[in-house]
């Protein structure tokens, strides 16, 4: 993260410091996972087993999951819980096949006989990493698989823990993964981007991990493409004095039992609205059968900052640029519009974090670490490239060659020179080379 200007820091009051940093907490894993990596380069699926033997406790010979298996799954499936996950599909399928409206094909001619243009192509072989976690989260692979299959991916394979929960297979087959690996961690990335014997390589790879699959990512960037990498969940609430305590420490609690690593926090500019929310995190913690891990989250990236004025607030909040960002105030829509860094906006009390997390369709995935400030979170457009094209006539030439033939003589590229030159005066190019 950016370091705090220190006229906005003269105005803001902290009730309650985090414990300690997500950053600094970012304990280095490159040594291991760099290791993981080439080991899967050079050894493919032997490291693969030796790795869910070493990680996993499993005994794996056959990685990928069987049509059988993947029926399995989903007839064990209980029936609401089918249904609840068929319905977030099609709200994120939906939402995605909107989002893929928007973005067009173009053919302009800005000049005569000059024609310029872009196709959108979808990625042909997308990766998606599906974390195995606490609890069965059947939203990750929505929020990843299905958004590949509006764009038109050729081929998404989903990769799991060999130890995931049976129901995330089904949610596999169910989004549309046309094979999914038994295979997790840093060494289903390195399997994704490499290759094995039995798991081929892909162009991109998309989808939330640990430390260890978040490393592998950044290692393994460029040789294929990913998403983003994303650290640790975080809530943060933008507040005024008509906010709820009680309403904001639920939904603070709601994403804090994500992970011991979650930052949550409040950012207002109304004292007696940060004093009640402190209070009423540590009543409600009191109650909450998974205060286990939200406690610890609360206790070490917990925040809760008074600000001068909206104005504080807001730049406060934009240097923040938390992944899910609640909106609190008189007058929500218009706090929204000034807000600028975020991973996605939640716009008024209704609006919480969980709906977006499960099935409204939004998705999900969303930047962390205050990358927000750069880019926004998985959609549609990921799994597309935007390839430009360009074609001219012999007016287009007149326009162009003249200029660029200048432009490459002035930079001494005499080869440039030649090429523009050659559709202008072939004839006189072609005799002045001696050709």
């Amino acid at each position: 993260m950016t370091k705090l200007d220190p006229q906005l820091a003269s105005r803001l009051t902290h009730i309650k410091q985090p414990g300690r940093s997500a950053w600094s907490d970012n304990a280095p894993v490159e040594a291991t996972v760099k290791q993981i990596l080439d080991a899967v380069r050079q050894s493919g699926d032997a490291a693969l087993r030796d790795y869910s033997r070493q990680f996993d406790k499993i005994e794996i010979e056959t990685f990928e999951v069987s049509a059988k298996e993947r029926e399995e799954a989903v007839a064990a499936l209980d029936p609401q819980t089918r249904a609840d996950t068929e319905f977030a599909i099609e709200r994120v399928r939906s939402f995605a096949q909107a989002q893929r409206e928007t973005i067009l094909p173009l053919d302009v001619e800005p000049l005569p006989g000059l024609h310029l243009g872009h196709r959108i192509i979808p990625i042909a072989r997308v990766g998606a990493y599906v974390p195995g976690g606490r609890y069965p989260l059947l939203s990750a692979p929505i929020m990843t698989i299905v958004p590949a299959k509006v764009a038109g991916c050729d081929e998404v394979i989903a990769c799991l823990p060999p130890g995931a929960h049976q129901a995330m297979i089904a949610g596999c087959h169910l989004s549309g993964a046309d094979r999914i690996f038994r295979v997790g961690g840093a060494q289903a990335i390195a399997a994704m981007a490499f290759g094995t014997q039995s798991i081929p390589a892909v162009d991109k790879i998309v989808g939330p991990g640990n430390a260890y699959v978040n490393e592998a990512k950044r290692q393994v960037f460029g040789l294929v493409g990913i998403d983003q990498l994303a650290g640790p969940s975080e809530i943060f609430v933008v507040a005024d004095e008509t906010g709820d305590a009680v309403t904001i420490a639920i939904d603070l609690l709601a994403q804090a039992e994500h992970d011991v690593r979650t930052r949550v926090g409040l950012i207002t500019t109304d004292r007696a609205l940060a004093e009640a929310t402190l209070a009423e995190v540590e009543r409600q913690l009191g109650n909450l059968s998974t205060a286990g891990v939200a406690a610890e989250a609360w206790r070490d990236y917990g925040e809760i900052v008074v600000c001068e004025d909206e104005a504080a607030m807001l730049a406060y909040s934009d240097h923040i640029a938390a992944e899910h960002l609640e909106v609190h105030t008189r007058d929500a829509q218009a706090t929204a519009r000034k807000l600028r860094n975020y991973g996605s906006i939640f716009i008024g009390v209704a609006a919480s974090v969980v709906y977006s997390d499960k099935c409204c369709g939004t998705n999900h995935t969303l930047p962390t670490m205050a990358a927000g400030r750069y880019t926004g979170g998985l959609w549609v457009g990921s799994y597309l490239k935007t390839c430009t094209h360009q074609w001219l006539d012999e007016r287009g030439v007149a326009a162009v060659a003249p200029p660029a033939m200048r432009q490459s003589a002035s930079e001494g590229l005499e080869g440039h020179r030649r090429a523009a030159a050659l559709r202008l005066a072939p004839a006189q190019l072609l005799q002045e080379i001696g050709a």
